[in-house]
């Protein structure tokens, strides 16, 4: 098919071929998400109960979380490389099938009550909380620029149905066990299992054509304009297999983010506002409870957080999209600071907790949407898996330490002092804002 007169003046993501490929794709990925997000829902809250059941002590409740953030921290540049190579069907519906062989190894754990095998599961079940945060980045690869955030953003908000549903699966778990003999809590990480193998067929399935693949594709045949090539069909992805871009190496994709101040600043963002939502999420229920909350409105405080995590990011990426990428950042940097004040100073009022917890979810939402889309902006195609998936790791492995620290910061200087220091790392995000505004 030859390329159409206007390909020189118009994005070639905005041909009927292409938007009816990322319009599927989106979908693709949205239902995916939903359905694996209910995997991943199922480790916040359960899996911290199965640590203490298989080992019989309070003291292993919080291996749960340490072992899953590290699985995502683990993983997230070997599935950019796989996308890289093989493109984001393989590395998307891979990643979740390692993730629902770590559910099959949890059940194992329940019933042989083997710390080692329950840890062992929780590193792949941490597979698939990176496989969910990567999924955002496919759905921008077709995107037109000026709809990039938007498309990212669908993808994002599925995994509010997962967030919401999958914590909830104790009761359907048990009855699930029941019928197989299994363990009580095993129940819930076989229907976390069942929905991780699902996501991966989904992918597998029906996410054709590869959208990093082809994407690739039009790329190439944009960047040579003039030398009479086609610009290929939407389904013949398997021709960028044969001719892998030879600049999409980890180290490059490093290189770029030293050089690339844009990158850079999406990069710094991203990690920030993760460790921020991280640390300042953590202690939050503990504070509460200290100061005399009980536990409905603590659940509550968290519901609200994830609300403002996932339920409004259609929002911000229609906003991020209308006035840009670097403005949506700095309103997210905006609502952190105005989280941590009603944190920090509302200890004694729930409704001021419940709030700044509402707008830690939300600032995360605008940095991670706005970020994303600017990280894609400001990488090229080549090199946009390994940007992104150093990213992710990046950002797992910072928050680990930041929710890590926090604990005996918060023994320290209490939790004011604690949201005092997360406004703080706000701060170097808009001090990089203000070189980026003076460069331009």
């Amino acid at each position: 098919m030859s390329a159409p007169q206007d390909i020189r003046t118009k994005p070639w993501q905005t041909q009927a071929q292409v938007r009816a490929v990322q319009k599927r794709t989106v979908r693709v990925l949205a239902a995916a998400q939903i359905v694996g997000g209910v995997g991943v829902g199922v480790s916040v809250s359960i899996g911290s109960l199965l640590a203490e059941t298989v080992a019989q002590s309070e003291t292993y409740a919080g291996l749960a979380r340490t072992a899953t953030t590290a699985g995502a921290a683990a993983v997230g540049v070997p599935l950019a490389l796989v996308a890289q190579r093989r493109g984001r069907r393989t590395s998307l519906s891979a990643g979740w099938l390692v993730a629902a062989v770590g559910g099959a190894l949890l059940i194992g754990s329940a019933v042989s009550r083997s710390i080692p095998l329950f840890t062992v599961g929780m590193l792949l079940f941490g597979v698939g909380s990176a496989t969910n945060q990567q999924s955002r980045y496919a759905a921008a690869d077709l995107a037109a620029p000026h709809r990039r955030a938007q498309a990212l953003s669908v993808v994002v908000w599925s995994t509010t149905l997962g967030s919401v549903i999958g914590p909830n699966l104790a009761g359907p778990g048990a009855a699930v066990a029941s019928v197989l003999h299994l363990p009580r809590l095993a129940g819930a990480f076989v229907l976390a299992t069942v929905c991780m193998v699902l996501a991966s067929v989904l992918l597998w399935g029906f996410m054709r054509p590869d959208p990093l693949l082809l994407s690739r594709q039009y790329q190439d045949a944009e960047e040579r304009p003039h030398s009479g090539t086609d610009i290929p069909a939407a389904g013949t992805e398997g021709a960028s297999r044969k001719k892998e871009p030879q600049t999409g190496t980890l180290r490059a994709g490093l290189r770029h983010l030293r050089r690339a101040p844009r990158a850079a600043f999406a990069f710094v963002t991203i990690v920030v506002a993760h460790t921020v939502m991280a640390a300042v999420m953590t202690m939050t229920p503990v504070s509460m409870s200290e100061h005399g909350t009980g536990l409905t409105v603590v659940g509550v405080t968290i519901s609200g957080h994830l609300l403002g995590m996932y339920a409004f990011s259609p929002v911000v990426g229609w906003l991020s999209d209308r006035i840009g990428h670097l403005s949506t950042v700095v309103t997210g940097q905006a609502v952190f600071l105005v989280s941590a004040a009603l944190s920090g100073m509302g200890h004694d009022s729930v409704g001021m907790m419940m709030t700044g917890l509402f707008l830690l979810g939300l600032g995360w939402s605008f940095s991670l949407v706005a970020g994303s889309a600017m990280l894609s902006d400001a990488t090229p195609a080549a090199l946009r898996p390994g940007v992104q998936g150093t990213t992710d790791t990046a950002m797992n492995v910072v928050a680990a330490v930041g929710a890590g620290l926090a604990g005996p910061l918060m023994s320290w200087i209490g939790f004011g002092g604690l949201n005092a220091v997360a406004g703080a790392l706000v701060l170097p995000v808009l001090a990089f804002w203000a070189l980026l505004v003076r460069a331009r």
